[in-house]
């Protein structure tokens, strides 16, 4: 029994578990008040997250919300986190009590986590959330049943509203107070002799070598279970040596006595589940029929793939057309900034450094901030209503026929927004070399920051005034552009597939969550915490490269005086330390269609790919002034001529110098998450190297092959 909290000296730890998708972070902020991100689609939560709660018996106590996951197998990184944080393993405490959180539209597979849980003989609240959804879908749930069978406290709730939480918090503190009462047996499952042995002699030695304490006999059974359900000779999990190499040997003993270890298991307690499920829960077949109308469409191979683009189509519309007014009003502003600064500053290197350097970068990336809204805006309302499933059960069997496992489907639209967080969600796939190929490949997801470049060129060389049919050009190239990024992720995974990272991809299990209305606080949640995440980045990575650039471009100063302005300041800019170097890799990226401007872009943007926004506004703002504050940056940038006289960007150009942003590893920040992740320089590096040729090779072919063509 939990200990009064006045008896502590560290507050009571409560795990809050379930499955993905059944709303337990959305509960976790309802309880603690945080702002954890909230989707309606499994692999959320990859990481521990912990708030405090205040009780009014027990005072502060401090709630872990871990991975969701449909079984404590651990056979995936995100499963080993749960079953460590629900174990007190790896330094971690063992939680006082556990919420575990059930799905109320899919109450019946949801047990089975509750009852893995409660094997391990820790203090349980079973949490039935989203009641109102269940209604809505003709579910009608016996509590009191509920209750007799597994001698918990089952409280019903509607997380996103906010209901029932008050019942809950005092069932939590007298659980916490009082302790757990004698459980009933009636879920309990029997295991066959053979394995009902191995598991007491597992027990055993598992107490001796666990670095936890196994509090009671069900306790150390349940983890000799895991141990045997969770290891092989590949595991990544950490063990200690005797455990696992008895753990194996039992594993080899029951495998020759023919037992299927999975099915000796798992199919025991759905057998429990399957016996009370008809006193527990009654399903109106009308409410059904309207969700499996619409899956009829939406997951159909020709109409969903149909309604998948018209829906890509919408939001690269938003984020060209619908974005505008507020880029204007961002723009306009930084303007004004910078003439007020102008006005009220004498000509001195500290003025140049704040219009030119600080002013023209930071702003120069801070004008995509509502485009970056939108984007976010889309992917959370279509997480939050249930779409995104659909989707990744419509992509599944052409994903496989490359290679790829089903489950990277939402790493890879989490790749849209950034590739640091898609490449953590990978830990929700189980096989490492699944995982592996999907990280390898998350790259070429143009994700937001390459945003910027893409919406900066294409204003640039694909005006509003060109328009095919009823969009503008821009809309449809930018939609092409991600299109074509995810057919490259696609193709660089049946490539990798077939040869370093050999195999087939294991089935996919996926959960096709009910339609909701998504959760408005959670959307606005989810877009403060973006916009703030891009506004630290502008302020901070971005300002201090800017200042950086500022001052490689000034410096040295070169005095020249030829009578020509334009021809001055390109003079000026090639002596500086930063025109050296681009004029050192002009060689290598001239056949690309780049200058050696283009080239001191290219290497800042290594830091952050939008850098390379900022980048420019500082190259293009150097060295002439006034007529740059004059006009926008790309009027300076459509002036700007090569030795021969020819321009520097043209259509054929912005292609060029796009195919080479989707495909290069131009973020340190992703190659430091790859390293951690896989545990492996050497991966790392081939990451680097892989997607830095492929952009090389495929700009080349853009721009040399439009050359051939006859296009500029």
């Amino acid at each position: 029994m939990a200990k009064p909290h006045s008896d502590r000296t560290t507050p009571l730890t409560i795990a809050v578990a379930g499955n993905p998708n059944s709303g337990k972070t959305t509960l976790f902020n309802a309880l603690t008040g945080a702002s954890a991100r909230v989707g309606n689609h499994p692999g959320i939560t990859v990481e521990e997250r912990s708030g405090t709660l205040e009780l009014e018996r027990s005072g502060k106590v401090r709630l872990v919300d871990i991975p969701g996951c449909y079984s404590l197998n651990a056979r995936s990184p995100d499963e080993e986190v749960a079953i460590n944080a629900l174990l007190g393993r790896r330094g971690q405490p063992r939680p006082d009590a556990v919420l575990v959180v059930l799905d109320a539209t899919a109450l019946e597979r949801n047990l089975y986590i509750l009852m893995q849980v409660m094997e391990f003989d820790l203090p349980v609240i079973a949490v039935v959330n989203m009641l109102d959804s269940a209604r809505d879908d003709g579910i009608d749930i016996s509590f009191d049943r509920l209750r007799k069978i597994f001698g918990i406290a089952f409280v019903g709730i509607v997380a996103r509203r906010r209901h029932g939480m008050n019942l809950l918090k005092s069932e939590l503190d007298d659980l916490l107070q009082d302790g757990c009462p004698t459980r009933p047996t009636e879920w309990l499952w029997t295991p066959n002799p053979d394995l009902d042995r191995e598991l007491d002699e597992l027990a055993a030695i598992s107490a001796e070598e666990c670095h936890f304490n196994l509090s009671s006999r069900l306790a150390g059974r349940a983890f000799a279970l895991w141990l045997l359900s969770s290891l092989n000779r590949h595991s990544e999990l950490v063990v200690r040596p005797a455990a696992k190499k008895f753990a194996l040997a039992a594993r080899a003993r029951l495998r020759e006595a023919g037992y299927d270890l999975d099915h000796e298991t798992i199919v025991p307690r759905w057998q429990v589940i399957d016996r009370m499920a008809p006193d527990i829960i009654r399903i109106s077949e009308n409410q059904k029929q309207k969700t499996e109308r619409i899956d009829s469409v939406l997951t159909h191979p020709v109409w969903g793939s149909m309604v998948f683009v018209g829906v890509m189509t919408l939001i690269f519309q938003a984020l060209f057309s619908w974005s505008d007014p507020m880029i204007g009003l961002i723009e306009s502003g930084f303007a004004h900034l910078s003439n007020w600064v102008i006005g009220q500053m004498p000509s001195s290197l500290g003025r140049d450094l704040l219009t030119d350097g600080i002013i023209a970068g930071v702003g120069g990336v801070l004008v995509f901030l509502p485009q970056i809204l939108f984007l976010f805006l889309f992917i959370t309302v279509l997480e939050g209503s249930g779409y995104m499933s659909r989707t990744a059960f419509l992509l599944d069997r052409a994903m496989r026929r490359i290679g790829l496992h089903g489950h990277a489907f939402v790493p890879m639209i989490s790749g849209f927004a950034c590739a640091v967080p898609a490449i953590m969600a990978t830990r929700t796939i189980e096989d490492r070399r699944d995982r592996m190929l999907t990280m390898m490949v998350l790259p070429l997801i143009s994700c937001s920051a390459r945003l910027p470049v893409y919406t900066m060129i294409i204003a640039l060389v694909f005006p509003n005034e060109m328009s095919t049919g009823f969009f503008h050009t821009g809309t449809l190239v930018l939609l092409g552009v991600y299109l074509g990024s995810t057919m490259l992720a696609l193709l660089a995974a049946g490539l990798l597939s077939r040869t370093v990272l050999k195999g087939k991809p294991q089935p996919m299990l996926l959960e096709l969550p009910p339609y909701r209305i998504p959760d408005l606080r959670s959307v606005m949640l989810t877009l403060r915490d973006r916009a703030m995440a891009f506004l630290s980045t502008a302020g901070t990575i971005i300002l201090v490269i800017t200042i950086v650039l500022w001052a490689l471009l000034t410096f040295p100063a070169v005095d020249v005086d030829t009578g020509d302005p334009q021809a001055d300041a390109t003079t000026i800019l090639r002596g500086s330390y930063a025109g050296r170097i681009g004029t050192m890799i002009e060689p290598i990226i001239e056949p690309l269609g780049f200058d050696w401007k283009i080239g001191i872009g290219l290497i800042g943007s290594f830091a952050a790919r939008e850098v390379f926004v900022s980048t420019m506004g500082v190259v293009y703002g150097i060295g002439d002034n006034d007529e740059v504050l004059e006009r926008n940056l790309g009027k300076a940038m459509l002036a700007d001529r090569r030795a021969d006289g020819t321009p520097v960007w043209t259509p054929l150009t912005g292609l060029s110098l796009m195919a080479f942003f989707v495909v290069a590893m131009q973020c340190m920040s992703t190659l430091a998450v790859t390293r951690r992740e896989t545990r492996s320089w050497g991966w790392t590096a081939f990451m680097l190297a892989y997607l830095t040729t492929g952009a090389w090779i495929l700009s080349f072919v853009v721009y040399q092959g439009g050359r051939l063509l006859g296009y500029a």
